[in-house]
């Protein structure tokens, strides 16, 4: 039984077509395309995007397909289905850290006078050294859905027959602590990027604390052996608290990016206020409630023939 049945029984009665895992891959696949969409927006504003830019731009969608057709061949073939997306995430986890690294060199000053080599403008207004990372945040939640848990809430996550891996707690509370990790992620990139308007918009607090909320009550609850029904439901709001701000920060992006007469200009969506950013919030609320829902698997014991 998952955690969202503490707070809503009458979810026990109802069986969804897909496992949290399955979810999660798919949650997993979806991002690994988004990303790809965002950084292509983001590297397209200087006009020239060069061949080290055009490597997470290529790998999300071909990330995507490759996980979906992982999706179709677990039907028949888990364990090599489990191989597939275990070698995609862990590319995906390469990719983020060169990436960030390649941010990073950007952002600082090396011949600088000690002391100065890194400030906050810097940091503020150089490439998002945390935006590479969700490669990695996104590598390490898929290799946790694609590794089956067996019994379910024993931590021992299994990829094929021999290979194990004894967790000192559930993959429930992992996916919990993996939430935490994406919401301070994301409420990090939310401050650096509002930072640049000097939070002139008191508007602007509000995913920042609601983020940093976010953080605490996912780390909180992943903590907990036995947690209450109560803490649950912090968590629960908190998570719909996400959702919201995600979907009214990407209205409110997009309106500020449109004329005043409300005319679409794509040069204002490349150079203004990125569209695609506030659904981090949504997206990390998303995934937060997927982890509450039955860690018991459908076939979880079926090997290769």
């Amino acid at each position: 039984m998952g955690y969202l049945a503490v707070v809503v029984p009458a979810v026990r009665a109802r069986r969804l077509p897909l496992s949290r895992d399955q979810l999660m891959l798919l949650m997993a696949a979806a991002n690994e395309f988004f990303l790809a969409v965002d950084i292509y927006l983001a590297h397209s504003i200087s006009g020239t995007i060069t061949r080290f830019e055009w490597i997470p731009i290529v790998f999300g969608p071909l990330a995507a397909a490759l996980l979906l057709l992982a999706g179709l061949l677990a039907m028949r073939r888990r364990d090599a289905a489990s191989v597939m997306a275990t070698s995609v995430f862990a590319t995906s986890i390469l990719v983020g850290l060169v990436g960030a690294y390649l941010h990073w060199i950007r952002a600082i000053l090396p011949n600088a006078p000690p002391g100065a080599q890194v400030s906050l403008p810097l940091l503020v207004w150089a490439p998002p050294i945390l935006g590479p990372l969700t490669f990695c945040l996104v590598g390490v939640l898929g290799i946790s859905a694609a590794w089956i848990e067996s019994p379910p809430d024993s931590g021992v996550l299994t990829l094929v027959r021999r290979l194990r891996l004894s967790l000192p707690y559930s993959k429930t509370r992992a996916y919990l602590f993996l939430v935490g990790l994406g919401c301070l992620a994301t409420v990090i990139s939310s401050v650096l990027d509002h930072a640049r308007t000097g939070f002139a918009n008191p508007w602007l607090w509000i995913p920042t604390i609601v983020g940093v909320f976010g953080v605490a009550v996912a780390i909180g609850l992943g903590l907990m052996d036995q947690p209450p029904t109560a803490e649950v439901a912090t968590y629960v709001a908190t998570m719909i608290a996400l959702i919201l701000v995600g979907a009214l920060g990407a209205w409110f992006h997009v309106q500020s990016n449109l004329t005043a007469q409300g005319t679409f200009v794509g040069e204002r969506f490349l150079r203004g206020a990125p569209a695609l950013a506030p659904l981090l919030f949504a997206n990390m609320g998303t995934i937060g409630l997927i982890a509450l829902l039955d860690p018991a698997e459908r076939g979880a014991d079926r090997r290769d023939d």
